[in-house]
């Protein structure tokens, strides 16, 4: 039985009372927003250890990090180490993307150690396995296909990317109007391939029912991919990515009819004038759903920066409604990311999605910001740093320029304003 259908029931979850508590939201409000299907709560029936989050109408924005082997680093260690990071930095999920190495062992691994929900793009897999056996991904059989998300459904996936809306309508639309990237998403080019050489529909939408059927066993949210996606801002808001959501919007009102829970998910490449209308068109065609963004990045000049590129797009996005933002690293376009990459990707996203919750009046939000405003002024250094987003770091840069004898920083020293203020309004009462 679902999450929705223990609700419709009667039945209050534990997991929506912790995230109503925590999150500042009546109890009767989050429940009504889950049934409607403007909240999920990704936690699949076979992952019981995960500590349950909310996304979606009126809760902080959360933020996803991608880790996950390729054939050139097929190294489960460490992805381990950088799930470790990831968590560190207090990512809200976590999606496992391999496509090197043993990829059931690298999932189930990352799904035992994992303390947040995990997602993954079965896809990947079914690809990879029909190129090794079959010599071609495009002679990869439907029947496996569904057959791999079964098995990632029953080790205790969380939610799953599917791309359900790269249709021969899709296809089309692209075709008609042209593109400078054409496809970019990994996932979208392996069900195109796949719909041009066998000349058919994507099985994933003919067959949604049977998605629907492997879901509601094992209560994974469905994740509805955008394999359409823009790859550049000159391709933004174009026919096909906008024929795919409103595919994405009728699969959407098909999930919630079977008490499954969906969000979908958004571009990409984005410049910043076009942010607003995407998020408010995907709000629109899809009743609400929760919407789940790459980014956005906003320009197409800063390899080895993509991180700031995103977190620009991600903050305006998450303020004019996006839920969730998927961690963009400074590798993007470049390479694996390291260790490193993956903590300081997951940084820069959480400042880009508590900085959107600030703007969008998130209960709580303003609190954090008051209270180191507060430690600031009293020139608490301890508290500051323990308040800090990432207090390692913010330890680190106070520490090496530190001024031994005194209380202020480096920066301003002896013309410190907040001591200044001090003597001046300590001696003579403002007029």
């Amino acid at each position: 039985m679902t999450l929705i259908s223990r609700i419709k029931k009667g039945e209050v979850p534990e997991e929506v009372k912790i995230i109503a508590e925590k999150e500042f939201v009546k109890l009767e409000t989050l429940l009504e927003r889950i049934t409607a299907g403007r909240v999920v709560i990704p936690k699949s029936t076979n992952h019981p250890n995960v500590k349950p989050i909310g996304i979606g109408e009126g809760l902080t924005t959360k933020v996803n990090a991608n880790i996950g082997t390729s054939g050139d680093y097929p190294f489960l260690e460490e992805e381990l180490e950088k799930l470790r990071a990831a968590i560190q930095g207090k990512t809200d999920t976590i999606m496992d993307l391999s496509t090197g190495g043993n990829l059931d062992v690298t999932r189930r691994e990352i799904l035992m150690e994992s303390t947040v929900p995990v997602g993954t793009v079965p896809i990947y897999q079914a690809a990879i396995e029909a190129k090794l056996k079959y010599g071609s991904i495009v002679d990869m059989k439907k029947e496996h296909i569904f057959e791999v998300i079964e098995k990632q459904a029953a080790d205790g996936v969380d939610f799953m990317t599917l791309h359900c809306g790269v249709t021969q309508k899709a296809l089309h639309a692209l075709n008609e109007e042209g593109r400078v990237m054409d496809v970019v998403s990994r996932g979208g080019v392996f069900m195109m391939g796949w719909m041009l050489h066998n000349g058919k529909e994507n099985p994933l939408y003919e067959e949604f029912d049977e998605l629907l059927r492997i879901a509601k066993e094992f209560d994974i949210t469905l994740s509805l991919g955008d394999g359409m996606r823009p790859g550049c801002i000159s391709d933004a808001t174009d026919r096909a990515q906008i024929q795919e959501l409103l595919t994405l919007g009728e699969l959407v009102d098909r999930a919630r009819e079977a008490d499954v829970q969906v969000m979908v998910e958004g571009p990409g490449h984005v410049p910043l004038d076009q942010i607003e209308a995407n998020i408010k068109l995907e709000k629109e065609i899809c009743k609400g759903a929760p919407f789940y963004v790459l980014g956005p990045i906003v320009t197409d000049v800063a390899p080895g920066y993509d991180h700031i590129t995103s977190a620009i797009g991600g903050t305006l996005a998450a303020s004019v409604g996006a839920d969730f933002l998927c961690y963009v690293t400074s590798r993007e376009h470049l390479g694996l990311p390291t260790v490193e990459d993956v903590r300081e990707g997951v940084i820069v996203s959480k400042i880009a999605a508590h900085a959107a919750d600030i703007a969008k009046g998130i209960p709580g939000a303003k609190d954090w910001d008051l209270k180191m405003a507060k430690a600031r002024r009293r020139l608490d250094w301890e508290n500051e740093i323990k308040l800090a987003i990432d207090p390692e770091k913010a330890k680190k840069d106070y520490e090496e320029r530190k001024k031994k004898s005194e209380d202020v920083c480096t920066m301003c020293g002896d013309f410190c304003a907040l001591k200044l203020v001090d003597e001046y309004l300590g001696k003579h009462e403002c007029k």
